[in-house]
């Protein structure tokens, strides 16, 4: 039901039990080889070999220990790795000096703001809020509690504030698995109300107006025997009054609910709801595209034995956010609009038709987001790895640049019920802190709810964008990040990073782990190639099903511009993907192994044959496709990195990084190529898996975990590169 890796919800460690575990490269002799278990299937006409199915199978005991023997040696050779331990040092040392993380800021009616905040030194996020911009943080909810408390990381996964600022629903879950409950906080007491509500995995929480009640999306329970695929189908919208026992919750949308909107199963819906508004939308989405159904109903009706749903929209036509405020619904949509438009509709007269278009993008632009203040509409602007903010005032449909303090990635914070004129953002940068900042007209001014220290003593570093010819002539934007006064004689150690896919970008923003690695002289590239949504939807489509090939062909492209231009050789070259990007990372390895040196396989997506019978891999059909339709299967039998490895081939050294409480990609994918390319690799270089125990996809991850994480990368990279060594085994 979630993204493979998103940016909201995004991005990247894994996990697999109680004990935190990774892996590292050793000498093939050191582990177990995986026994090949021959397995074939005939698809469409052609046979797909399966040699590691059963570790599909990860409760097997067998797998387990191959898992646990895997990650018990790796540890001890990754900290062999020379300089690994200070590398590590060296991330939080500039995490620390960054100060407090803060982010999901909201702002709500009479002045409170909401957020999480992860303290200088401290490993998790707390809900915090202020009942104004100027007064004191207030602690609402503290996960690490319930870490000390049982011994396995708690995070907070969403919160979403009642209106009249009484209440906070919010949800959490345990070892990174995202298995969400839902609770709901007496925000003067700070005590909860009511009982846990199990399965609330999403933000898909609407108060009512008079914030009393909300709704919100249960997924069922499983029966046994029902397979993972069964997880994400059938959820329901329930409504429950504040304090009720979870039992009286009322289910009032869904597939299995209202049945006469001819709704599908994997359609999970929402309800919109506005202090100011009469009316709800209830909104669906398979999970991974946001296009999906819309309907209006008025509030009124949930008290009625059946709601007058009227239908507005459905998946071809193309809107992909929504927005209520009184009477209108705010529409985003790249219907006749590639880069995207925003559209306004009376629900007085809920006629898509009678929709009259209010924003448009600039040219060569995306207008990518967009938010209501009290008098306007703010566009996120989307302009290569930048993001500008833009003001819509009424009547004026190309609106008016809003000039910023820096060139960097922009991002409006929530005011769900509309009501300010100014706007809270927060601007973050390649070399830059981020900053949250305070909009009035044009002016940008700083409110206080984030400290911004002193930047820490940092290398200067150059930012350029270059355009790299694919092979077929296509120019993918790459931005690339090194030292000021680099030397473009092949000897440095250059990682290329992609990610393409749901239309997703890669974005401006500061790193503490990329400055550690910019600092001993790394160059890192950010391409976004053709899957990625950097010039609209054209761009997204050209890497997507049947096109999909031409995300790896961009990064081959882009990886022999690096080496044609000096910046790296096949020796200091590495590539990067996470989640989907696996798919990136994956294929361009698997095309082109002798361009690179090492590889990280991040949380990837490896098997795209056989991902669909995942429980999260149905919800995302509807951008990779699926084996059983004849017509899907030849691009997803190209996509899938485990097919295409061959046997006696010299691939780079490759870090693999995953667990088992990864509810988004399925431990089994990394665990599968890792054997495979252990069998197939003829360079005699280390194929690593590297296990968190504790973590998950990477959302709810501590501070700690990310350092080690990053630490493992660039040392693993720096080694195989020939920039470090391993020490000697005692």
């Amino acid at each position: 039901m979630q993204f493979l890796n998103t940016p909201s919800r995004l991005f990247a460690v894994t996990a697999v039990a109680a004990v935190a575990t990774f892996v590292a490269a050793l000498p093939a002799q050191a582990v177990s080889v995986a026994p090949v278990q021959d397995v074939s299937d005939v698809l469409h006409g052609v046979t797909v070999k399966d040699p590691y199915r059963y570790f599909e199978n990860v409760k097997d005991p067998k797998v387990q220990s191959w898992l646990k023997e895997q990650g018990e040696s790796a540890r001890k050779e990754l900290d062999r790795i020379e300089l690994r331990g200070q590398l590590e040092q060296r991330i939080a040392e500039i995490s620390a000096a960054t100060g407090d993380d803060i982010r999901d800021v909201t702002r709500m009616p009479g002045n409170q703001v909401y957020y999480l905040k992860r303290a200088r030194g401290e490993k998790q996020f707390k809900l915090v809020m202020r009942d104004s911009l100027q007064g004191p943080e207030r602690v609402l909810v503290d996960p690490e509690l319930d870490a000390k408390r049982i011994g396995v990381p708690h995070a907070i996964n969403y919160f979403v504030p009642a209106w009249d600022g009484k209440h906070v629903a919010y949800g959490v879950s345990a070892g990174g698995s995202e298995d969400a409950s839902l609770y709901i906080l007496d925000t003067a007491s700070g005590k909860n109300v009511g009982e846990p509500i199990p399965r609330v995995h999403e933000a898909l929480l609407g108060w009512l107006p008079d914030s009393k009640s909300l709704t919100y999306n249960q997924l069922k329970v499983l029966k046994p025997g029902d397979p993972d695929s069964e997880t994400y189908l059938d959820s329901k919208v329930m409504w429950i009054k504040v304090g009720a026992p979870a039992a009286e919750a009322k289910a009032v949308f869904g597939p299995t609910v209202t049945t006469e909107l001819g709704l599908a199963r994997l359609d999970v819906g929402t309800i919109i709801f506005n202090p100011g508004s009469r009316w709800m939308i209830a909104r669906t989405t398979d999970t991974t595209l946001p296009e999906g159904f819309l309907f209006v109903a008025d509030v009124a009706d949930l008290d009625k034995p059946a709601v007058a749903w009227k239908k507005i929209s459905s998946f071809d036509d193309k809107i992909t956010d929504a927005e209520l405020k009184g009477n209108d619904l705010y529409l985003l949509t790249h219907d006749h609009a590639p880069r995207n438009r925003v559209l306004k509709l009376d629900l007085r007269h809920p006629d898509l038709k009678l929709a009259r278009e209010v924003a448009a993008a600039p040219k060569d632009a995306v207008l990518e987001k967009f938010s209501l203040t009290s008098d306007a509409l703010i566009g996120e602007v989307r302009e290569g790895t930048s993001i500008v903010l833009r003001r819509y005032a009424a009547g004026d449909v190309k609106g008016q640049n809003i000039p910023l303090p820096f060139k960097g990635a922009a991002t409006v914070h929530n005011d769900p019920a509309h009501a300010y004129s100014d706007v809270l953002y927060t601007l973050n940068g390649w070399t830059e802190l981020p900053r949250t900042l305070l909009l009035k007209g044009k002016v940008s001014s700083d409110p206080g709810l984030r400290v911004n220290p002193p930047m820490p003593s940092l290398p200067e570093v150059e930012v350029v964008d270059v355009k790299v010819p694919s092979y077929d002539g296509a120019l993918v934007p790459m931005t690339l990040l090194y030292k000021k006064g680099l030397k473009r004689d092949g000897s440095n150690p250059t990682l290329l990073d992609g990610y393409a896919a749901y239309g997703f970008s890669q974005t401006a923003g500061f790193s503490p782990a990329r400055m550690a690695w910019l600092e001993r002289g790394g160059v890192l590239a950010y391409a976004n190639v053709r899957g990625s949504g950097v010039y609209g939807d054209d761009w997204y489509r050209a890497g997507f099903k049947a096109t999909k090939s031409n995300t790896w062909k961009d990064g081959v492209a882009c990886a022999k511009y690096l080496i044609a231009e000096g910046y790296a050789t096949p020796k200091t070259l590495g590539v990067m993907g996470t989640s989907a990007g696996g798919i990136f990372v994956g294929r361009t390895v698997t095309t082109a192994p002798e361009l690179f040196a090492a590889a990280i396989f991040n949380v990837g997506i490896m098997d795209a044959v056989r991902a669909e019978d995942s429980a999260n891999g149905i919800t995302n059909i509807s951008e990779f496709g699926s084996a059983r339709n004849p017509k899907e299967f030849p691009a997803l039998l190209e996509m899938s990195t485990y097919h295409n490895i061959k046997d006696n081939t010299a691939y780079p050294a490759v870090m693999l990084v995953h667990g088992m409480n990864d509810p988004r990609v399925d431990v089994w994918h990394s665990a599968k190529t890792a054997a495979r390319l252990q069998a197939a690799t003829s360079s005699g270089k280390p194929i690593l898996l590297r296990l968190d125990m504790q973590a998950g996809h990477g959302v709810g991850s501590t501070a700690t975990q990310r350092y080690a994480l990053s630490a493992d990368i660039y040392s693993f990279l720096l080694w195989q590169m020939g920039k470090i060594k391993q020490a000697d085994k005692g």
